[in-house]
């Protein structure tokens, strides 16, 4: 639906056996204090090599020059956290490239979400997410986009409810993020997303199906966070579709009841 126009985990395994791990023949006590000499400087060399990668490597300031930068996992980056902002978005992100990082990522899920479809909730989303400036003419064009034609062709009443008995849903999830240009005054990001969307109901003629696309958007430093100046969607990438057997409408109404969805931050 538009509008138109790891943390990695690293598992090592020990050698298995009962002998002598590092091998060989048996040791006299000289030997084997030198051996523990040794292997006691291998572990504080692999501490300190640890301990310099948990703070993200330490190059990313070199890198952030670049528009187009290697991909890369999400990793600490000892910025606070962002903090609930209004309409459950999430707000306070970090001034820097990381930091229009997690809010495109945000807002794309805000963006593309059921609640953006209520008219109520619409007005507080694009309030919480865009710039001041255009948000007077964006609520102009939501509205027109999500008419109550449009609604009701997707089986949603004039305020944005699937019928009784019925869960409408829409939810999108980033699955990663790109840089293509930033300042300290604007950045643009693309976020790559997968999605759920359609209507949860034994009747429905809108099940709900998955899509992948990408969003591109314009973000602006304003009041003392980023700010969507401007968006646009295209779709995919998108996988090969796998063999997974389709749940029921019961099954996904439950899965939308029962689990959150996410603030994604670095």
């Amino acid at each position: 639906m538009s509008l138109g126009d790891d943390t990695g985990r690293t598992r090592t395994r020990l050698p298995e056996g009962s002998g002598d791990p590092y091998g060989g023949a048996r040791r006299n006590g000289r030997s084997s204090s030198r051996s523990l000499v040794t292997v006691v400087g291998v572990v504080v060399l692999l501490i300190a090599a640890i301990a310099f990668a948990n703070r993200g490597g330490g190059d990313s300031d070199g890198e952030e020059g670049a528009d187009s930068p290697k991909a890369a996992a999400t990793a600490p980056s000892g910025e606070k956290p962002v903090s609930a902002g209004a309409a459950g978005i999430p707000a306070g992100f970090a001034h820097d490239r990381q930091g229009a990082e997690s809010a495109a990522a945000n807002y794309a899920v805000a963006l593309v979400s059921a609640d953006i479809l209520k008219p109520a909730r619409r007005a507080e989303i694009v309030r919480q997410v865009f710039v001041a400036d255009k948000q007077a003419s964006l609520e102009v064009r939501f509205d027109t986009a999500y008419s109550k034609e449009f609604l009701s062709s997707i089986g949603l009443d004039e305020n944005g409810n699937a019928a009784p008995g019925d869960t409408y849903v829409s939810r999108t999830m980033p699955i990663g993020t790109k840089v293509t240009s930033y300042s300290d005054a604007d950045a643009t990001v693309d976020v790559w997303c997968s999605g759920v969307f359609g209507t949860a109901g034994e009747k429905t003629t809108n099940p709900v199906t998955s899509d992948w696309f990408t969003m591109t958007l314009q973000l602006r430093w304003a009041d003392g966070d980023w700010k969507v100046d401007s968006f646009a969607q295209k779709d995919g990438p998108a996988p090969v579709p796998g063999d997974d057997k389709a749940s029921t409408a019961e099954e996904m109404a439950k899965a939308v009841q029962e689990y959150g969805g996410f603030t994604y931050a670095r």
